[in-house]
């Protein structure tokens, strides 16, 4: 009889730097710029994504829509590059205003079986009081258990995931963009890939199927065969779970995924790619 996977409750509890845009115009400011439905978020907390014009993953980020204020949570991205692009693009016209960066606690009740985005996150500063009963609570995932969740999630890291090549859509991440809405940065080009279904590549798990795996090789290619006749895709993310065991992220090209779901890396280790919980690839 197989064994059914217990379907944990566990909370991530992290912090991440934060800062508020202010002013009338924040909704209208923050909506030109992200891919997100900004204008009609009211009281809610929204993923959504900063691109480069091209398209290309800059940002994630988290809109918590307050009173009277948007707070911007980078969950992976640059802080300085993102604050310095905002404050270039405010008009003088444009009731707008940022905030000193601060951190912020960011806490959500999540499980190994949904997508990261299912449950709304709750915020604390560190001076509040509530946070201390959730910063003491014992199903708070520890720094392994956290970063292991993640790779199941497909969430994306900088310089890893988010490297100046890949697009949102690549990387799972396209219920985080809202294809109804006006313009924004990177919108052409969102447009034209899900219109023309040009998506080269898409993020997936994989898992190292022996015991010796090269962590210091750097090359990073995952190939078709022992050969390596055929280069599919590469590694994003490495991640050793004890002794033996290792898993990560990479970019797979969409034509092997059909037809392979067992690859070799460079020093001939044999890997098995899955598709991720969090992703929009399930």
């Amino acid at each position: 009889m197989s064994k059914i996977k217990e379907n944990k409750i566990q909370i991530w509890l992290e912090k991440y730097d934060c800062f508020a845009i202010t002013g009338k115009d924040n909704k209208k400011f923050l909506n030109g710029i992200t891919t997100g439905n900004i204008v009609d978020l009211n009281n809610k907390v929204l993923q959504t994504c900063w691109l480069s014009p091209n398209g290309v993953l800059k940002s994630l980020l988290e809109i918590n829509c307050l009173e009277n204020q948007l707070e911007v949570i980078i969950l992976a991205g640059n802080t300085s590059e993102i604050k310095k692009y905002f404050n270039e693009i405010i008009f003088p016209s444009d009731d707008v205003s940022l905030s000193e960066t601060f951190s912020i606690n960011r806490i959500q009740e999540v499980d190994d079986m949904n997508s990261w985005r299912m449950n709304q996150p709750i915020f604390f500063k560190d001076d509040d009081k509530e946070y201390d009963f959730y910063n003491d609570n014992p199903i708070n995932m520890n720094n392994n258990d956290l970063q292991l969740w993640k790779i199941n999630q497909a969430i994306p890291s900088l310089d890893k995931e988010i490297n100046g090549k890949n697009n949102p859509l690549e990387l799972g991440l396209a219920d985080l963009i809202d294809f109804k809405k006006g313009c924004y940065l990177g919108q052409e080009t969102m447009s034209k890939i899900r219109n023309v279904s040009s998506l080269k590549q898409e993020i997936r798990v994989w898992t190292a199927m022996d015991s010796v795996f090269n962590l210091e090789s750097n090359n990073k290619n995952i190939y078709n065969n022992e050969n390596k006749e055929k280069s599919v895709g590469y590694i994003t993310s490495i991640y050793k779970l004890g002794s033996q065991t290792i898993k990560g992220l990479a970019m797979i090209k969409r034509k092997y995924l059909d037809t392979e779901s067992t690859f070799f890396t460079d020093n001939y280790c044999q890997i098995s790619i899955d598709k991720s919980i969090g992703s929009t690839f399930l």
